[in-house]
């Protein structure tokens, strides 16, 4: 099955970079392209790719409202949207992860890690480096943001004391395979416990699952986390 990619981007040199590098793939190929955010949510309708390989800053619409006009459309619920960014920690990619996003990569991401970054969203897993993952966590998603992702506590209420275990250790950012080892089951179960949570959840994948995890309370992020030494989280640029 080949994987379609659908490119947003406002630099025609770096579109054109990720196109050559996408079709090199056997099982990758690139639909269309935009250069504008909202290109990328008209094209997007149009095309129905399973990847949208979205930037941040984009003209007329960022990436961040069109990740959200995306994702806001059911009938685009098998779309699935991977953010490039040039800082990790960048506060408009933890607003995007609340829109809807799967993941997201640096811009300064090896070829083969892009590939793989593709193919493992498309199969509907996240795409979230533990370390970021925590940066982003601790500063943005377990703040309160009214223009953000809703948290619904009701719905928590409804998993079973065994999903919320399993959800708050992905939310943690564990593997599958560590859940597995941690709560002694396999990690086939681990894996039905995360997708039944996710249903329960109306979470798109297990990176919205990880959302509705802290903004919903049912995990606490640490009150004050030290950042990474190689990060700058007080770069907005």
């Amino acid at each position: 099955m080949t994987v379609r990619v659908l490119l947003a981007d406002d630099q025609a040199l770096l579109r054109a970079t990720f196109r050559i590098l996408i079709d090199s793939a056997d099982d990758l190929t690139v639909v269309a392209e935009a250069a504008d955010g909202r290109e990328a949510v008209d094209l997007t309708a149009e095309h129905r790719p399973d990847v949208v390989l979205m930037d941040i800053r984009m003209p007329h619409l960022d990436g961040v409202a069109a990740t959200a006009a995306i994702c806001s459309r059911p009938e685009l619920s098998d779309t699935h949207i991977l953010v490039l960014t040039t800082f990790e920690n960048d506060e408009n990619v933890a607003k995007a992860l609340r829109a809807g996003a799967s993941g997201f990569l640096g811009k300064g991401v090896r070829p083969e890690d892009l590939l793989a970054g593709i193919r493992t969203v498309a199969a509907g897993d996240s795409l979230l480096s533990p370390t970021a993952t925590r940066a982003l966590i601790t500063r943005f998603l377990a703040t309160p943001d009214t223009d953000g992702f809703l948290a619904l506590p009701d719905a928590v209420k409804a998993l079973t004391d065994r999903e919320r275990e399993v959800t708050a250790l992905a939310a943690h950012g564990k593997s599958n395979a560590e859940i597995a080892d941690r709560l002694v089951l396999s990690p086939l179960t681990v894996r039905s416990h995360i997708q039944r949570s996710m249903t329960k959840l109306h979470a798109r994948d297990r990176a919205q699952l990880v959302v509705i995890a802290y903004q919903s309370g049912l995990v606490t992020p640490p009150p004050h986390p030290p950042p990474h030494p190689q990060q700058h989280p007080h770069h907005r640029g």
